[in-house]
Formats: C-alpha cells, structure tokens, sequence
C-alpha cells in the first residue's frame, strides 16, 4: 500500500542524513519513478524533503524536522511510546534506547513513571529478573541454551536447547525451543529452569508458522468433562481461573464450573489449591482419586507426631 510506503520512506529519510532515490527504490522494491511520485506527494502533504543534485547528492529532510506534526496523530504517538514502556518495564532488550529513539523523533517528553510491569513473583529474587533478560536476548541472537528442568512428574533432566520464542500464557511464561536430545520442539515453564547457561554456539533453526502452544485435541471427548463446586468465598479466584463461559452460580451462591482436565497429578494438585472451597461432582473416577488424595493427607496429619506438642 502506498501509505505504508511513505511512512518507510520518512523513517529512511530520518534514519539517513542522505539516501539518493536508487537507494530508496532497491530498499523498498519499487522504480525510481515511483520513488519521485512518492517524494511529491509527501512533499504536497508538507513533508519538508530537499533533493541536491551532483556529487554526494540526494535526498534529505529538512535539519530539524520530526513527526510531531506529520502522519501520527498525538494519541497515536502515545500510543507508540506507551508500548515502548511496556517493553522496558519487562526489560526487554534494547528497549530503552529505542524508546529514547523513538521520543526524539515525536520530540515527546518521556513520563517513564506513569507504569511499572513485573512478571515475577512475589519476593523473588532478582537473579530471575536476570534470567528472563538473558533468555530474551538468547532468543534474538539465536544461541544454544542448556539448563536443568524439572518438569510435571518431578523428574529432573539436563537440556540443550534452541531457543525460539517466549510466550506469557495462563499466569505464566513459558520457553519454547527445539530440544536436540528429542529432536523436536518442545515447550518448557521458566519458572522450571534452573541451573541456565547461555553458550557461545548459534543456531538458524525458525519457529514453524503453525506452531501453537495449545495442543488441538482431535479427540475432545477423550478428556473427562469436570463438574466443580466451589464455594462463593472462593468467587474472586473462580472467576481468575476460568472464563465466564464454564461458570455458572446455582441459587444457593455455589458456582458450578464445567471443564475439561486430564486425570493426572498436575490436575489434582491444581484443585487442591483452592482446599475445602472446591468439591469434584463428576466424573466419579476423579472424585474417587480425589477422595484417595484426601484420606492420604487425613493420615499425614491425623497422629501425633514429635512436632505435636
């Protein structure tokens, strides 16, 4: 679209004290001719670019200029900066020296106070800061990782990974890389990782454009279909958990949730944590295992011991 292509030639003209219209046209794809229509129409629409003939001649903008009163609208520069703040409050790489770029451009004063974003947890400490900063900039650069991770069955391993893309999903972030001891894309929770080393070996490998992080199951009814009580002194976490659509309040204030999990430990311990304000209804296989859980716990802590007093 033409539009798009004037605002990349604006950015080249301020990237570049001179660019001659060959340069433009190659950067761009275009013919020269099309390169001088674009200069005209930007310069009816007060785009103050002057062209120099001859030796080391080409085409600038005007000594001084900025986008302040040009194709972005002050809300729209908002906009922009405001996402760039985002990105140097999660310490993302290089973020800060583009957002001083970019706010030279807008001549826009920076109120870098107004937001604070922190993905870690509550009174972490800052070497996890650190390594998300080091795993952000693993991923960009494209170096082969190793770590130790622990993973849902609590069996620890040692991986050496590419690095292809961090994803924050459902309260979390997780690491999606190519494991070279499975041969396949794998996905790994950060908060998981330990032990993470960053080596000196790059790698080309691309993350595959179908690649999701949510598994399509083919065979939805293979997954038992949950009914959940839960209590409304627990509604706040309810409603943090699920979406509205699997939520519904009976009229005695309890919220029923249907949802589908898989019988296994991760899905029990994921119920647990919200202790006596949840009860399985069905299926009755889980509700057994979760009686089994519950009687085992019982016995933990129904004899006394040497830490009764």
């Amino acid at each position: 679209m033409q539009i798009d292509r004037l605002i990349q030639i604006i950015f080249l003209l301020l990237r570049h004290e001179n660019i001659t219209a060959k340069q433009l046209a190659e950067e761009l794809q275009v013919s020269t001719r099309t390169i001088y229509r674009d200069i005209n129409t930007l310069s009816i629409a007060g785009i103050p670019i002057i062209s120099q003939k001859g030796y080391r001649g080409g085409l600038s903008l005007l000594e001084g200029f900025s986008l302040d009163k040009s194709y972005f609208t002050k809300e729209e520069q908002s906009n922009i900066i405001q996402a760039l703040q985002i990105l140097k409050s999660s310490n993302y790489p290089d973020a800060d020296k583009t957002l001083n770029k970019v706010a030279g451009l807008f001549s826009h004063t920076l109120q870098s106070e107004w937001l604070e974003i922190d993905f870690s947890y509550w009174g972490s400490p800052e070497k996890e800061r650190l390594h998300m900063t080091a795993l952000e900039r693993a991923v960009i650069n494209k170096y082969v990782i190793t770590f130790t991770y622990c993973n849902s069955e609590m069996t620890v391993t040692k991986q050496t990974v590419e690095p292809l893309k961090l994803v924050f999903k459902s309260h979390s972030w997780y690491l999606i890389a190519f494991s070279r001891h499975r041969e396949e894309i794998r996905t790994y929770k950060l908060s998981r990782i330990r032990d993470l080393q960053i080596t000196d070996q790059l790698f080309d490998r691309q993350l595959p454009a179908d690649f999701s992080l949510t598994p399509a199951y083919k065979e939805e009814y293979d997954i038992p279909l949950f009914k959940l009580h839960f209590s409304e002194k627990i509604a706040y976490k309810v409603y943090d958990e699920f979406q509205e659509k699997y939520i519904t309040k009976l009229e005695d204030g309890t919220l029923e949730v249907n949802f589908r999990f898989q019988l296994s430990d991760w899905t029990f311990l994921y119920l647990l944590s919200f202790g006596e304000y949840v009860e399985i209804v069905a299926p009755v296989e889980a509700r057994l295992l979760m009686k089994e859980k519950a009687r085992k716990i019982l016995a933990m802590y129904g004899s006394c011991n040497l830490y009764c007093n």
